[in-house]
């Protein structure tokens, strides 16, 4: 079984694939001050909650942003499955990943591998939107190649730079008001922050096609894409997992490779 890690600035996704299904997935919250023997202590009650032992998996693929966490995870990984993680970058993902940009060694590790996805699943041109901490938006030209993106402050993000800063708002659960129109405070905020992020993904979406030429499907992933992707007038397709898809296939090419 493969282990495949997606290392967020505020959550971090976990799944188990076995061959190309994902069998098993978790989300739990990013500790930047978490070292190995506190990630694999963290590692193994998931596993053993679905009735998986650490001598099950076979191979790991992390995506990091957060550097101090990715020689910690490799390490905790090490340390419980003995296998060595494949580190997601445009390097090893190889054929994969063809970038027509200036330097591609500083292209984020979760980046790639929502690129390296958004092709194989739906093709190219496609444009990627990743609501996380910073929502992303990666294209990817008709000739498959990665040009680069959009980097913006997350939903999330924004809205706890907003509770903090206005004394008389408080934080809200983020949730479908059903109106534009809100009629108390809450259903205001969750109006403004809700439909205001698809409203500003869709704008940033056009303002990408209108420069790269031609119309491209767009796909959502990350933690709130359901949310957010279903009041978006420009996303096609909603696919929360695409950042481990995409380590599955780094690592299926990185072995393949014999790296």
């Amino acid at each position: 079984m493969l282990l495949v890690i997606d290392v967020g600035n505020t959550q971090t996704a976990i799944g188990v694939y076995e061959g190309e299904s994902l069998d098993r997935m978790w989300r739990v919250a990013t500790n930047r001050d978490h070292t190995a023997d506190e990630l694999r202590v963290k590692l193994l009650p998931l596993l053993q909650s679905e009735n998986l032992q650490a001598s099950d998996i076979t191979g790991a693929a992390l995506a990091s942003v957060v550097p101090q966490l990715t020689g910690a995870w490799t390490r905790a990984v090490q340390d419980l499955a003995g296998v060595r993680a494949v580190v997601c970058s445009a390097k090893t993902a190889g054929s994969l990943f063809d970038a027509d940009y200036p330097n591609p060694r500083e292209i984020g590790s979760d980046r790639v591998a929502d690129a390296v996805a958004a092709r194989e699943l739906f093709g190219s041109p496609v444009i990627v939107v990743d609501f996380g901490t910073a929502t992303n938006i990666e294209v990817v030209d008709k000739q498959g190649r990665f040009l680069g993106g959009i980097i913006a402050p997350g939903v999330q993000t924004g809205a706890a730079a907003l509770f903090s800063h206005a004394t008389r708002l408080a934080a809200i659960d983020l949730i479908d008001p059903h109106h534009a129109i809100g009629r108390n405070t809450e259903e205001a905020l969750q109006a403004g922050i809700v439909y205001g992020e698809a409203d500003r993904a869709d704008g940033l979406v056009h303002r990408a096609v209108e420069e790269l030429g031609y119309d491209a499907p767009v796909v959502a992933t990350g933690g709130l894409a359901p949310l957010i992707a279903g009041h978006s007038r420009t996303i096609t397709a909603v696919q929360p997992d695409l950042t481990l898809v995409g380590l599955r296939l780094v690592y299926a090419e990185c072995t393949k490779a014999g790296n």
